[in-house]
């Protein structure tokens, strides 16, 4: 176990990457770039990492940002209940710490969108409190270790790494031991393990078994659902109208074009005319095609066919907007000008249309 623990962390004291966080270990930036990793490549994080710390420098700062500009942010790193949370939890900071990250485990656990592994790698990571940090390549990693030969993330052997990472997360070392067991996920024992550069593969049964290709073993595979939905951008008078979706649904509290599913046997066309008067009682036709935009998540791949819509029965004054919509899928509306949709925080597939639309040729070299 003591040579296992001294081969990890003499390889990380060699080969760990220059992120950002890891010229102060502040609290704050363990917890940012820990939750902004769930779900994100680490070169995208970074990249979103430093932009938001430039906004966001520390706790206050993001306790007195309006949620818009929070999401807007966040946009293209999915799975804004996050980004929410982050908000959330640091407003609680500032109110119930004074604006001082807690270093308590339980108070840390306590924050809204901490769950157990976030938690203990800020705990562990910053405050260098004796705890493990299992993410997918800790999970790895361990399962080729211990030739573990049924999915990770059931039970008996979801129980065998949590303990055995706690095992081995050394005395006084365990900001260095779990950055290093996850560093080494990340650049040796990836899918494609390199077992040839790897400092503990001497450790490693399943090497030692002629097996590490066969670990870890893969649990039930998800499902992606194709969804085919329309999507028009009605402009009128030189305003573009946006809504903002409930909260609690899919890109809830994003602003997005009005739009929906297309019925099975119902063409693109008829359904962005029908959404649009089911969601907004505003009567329209379609007066321009923007072709489709693709985008996958998860579990679930949109093809959204885009249209420029017009009202059938404008108002007759040639400066005024039509009178308020009736929503029904959507908990706010406005009529932006086109700089104003570039600030609104928006869906991954309308921000690709509205950049299609309406942003300038330097808005588009830097998104």
């Amino acid at each position: 176990m003591s040579e296992l623990q001294k081969g990890l962390l003499d390889w990380f004291a060699e080969h760990k990457r220059p992120l950002p966080w890891r010229a102060s270990y502040t609290p704050y930036e363990v917890w940012i770039s820990e939750i902004m990793l769930q779900q994100t490549q680490m070169e995208r994080g970074v990249q979103y990492f430093k932009r938001w710390m430039t906004r966001f420098p520390d706790v206050r700062s993001l306790a007195a940002a309006s949620e818009d500009e929070v999401l807007r942010l966040w946009e293209g790193l999915g799975y804004y209940s996050r980004a929410r949370h982050i908000l959330a939890a640091a407003r609680h900071i500032v109110q119930e710490h004074k604006g001082r990250f807690p270093s308590d485990l339980a108070a840390i656990r306590a924050l809204p969108g901490v769950g157990p592994y976030t938690a203990g790698a800020i705990a562990s990571i910053a405050f260098g409190k004796k705890l493990p940090c299992v993410d997918a390549n800790v999970e790895r990693v361990l399962a080729r270790i211990l030739n573990i030969d049924t999915p990770v993330k059931q039970e008996p052997a979801a129980s065998n790494i949590r303990e055995t990472a706690l095992k081995l997360v050394p005395e006084g070392k365990a900001r260095e031991h779990n950055q290093a067991i996850m560093e080494l996920g990340a650049l040796v024992c990836a899918r494609i393990p390199r077992c040839d550069r790897c400092p503990v593969s001497v450790y490693c049964i399943s090497n030692y078994e002629g097996l590490t290709d066969k670990r870890p073993v893969p649990g039930k595979k998800i499902a992606v659902k194709p969804f085919v939905v329309a999507t028009g951008v009605l402009l009128h008078r030189g305003r573009i109208f946006v809504q903002k979706r409930h909260i609690g649904r899919v890109w809830g509290n994003l602003w997005e074009f009005p739009g929906g599913k297309v019925n099975e046997g119902e063409n693109a066309k008829t359904a962005v005319v029908r959404k649009f008067l089911e969601e907004t009682g505003f009567a329209v036709y379609t007066a321009q095609e923007y072709g489709i935009i693709r985008h996958s998540y998860t579990t679930y791949k949109i093809t959204m066919h885009c249209f420029g819509v017009e009202l059938k029965n404008p108002p007759c004054l040639t400066d005024s907007l039509p009178p308020p919509p009736l929503l029904t899928a959507a908990c706010a509306w406005q009529w932006a000008d086109p700089a104003a949709i570039e600030t609104l925080p928006m869906p991954a597939p309308h921000r690709k249309l509205a950049q299609q639309i309406f942003a300038t040729s330097e808005q588009q070299c830097l998104n």
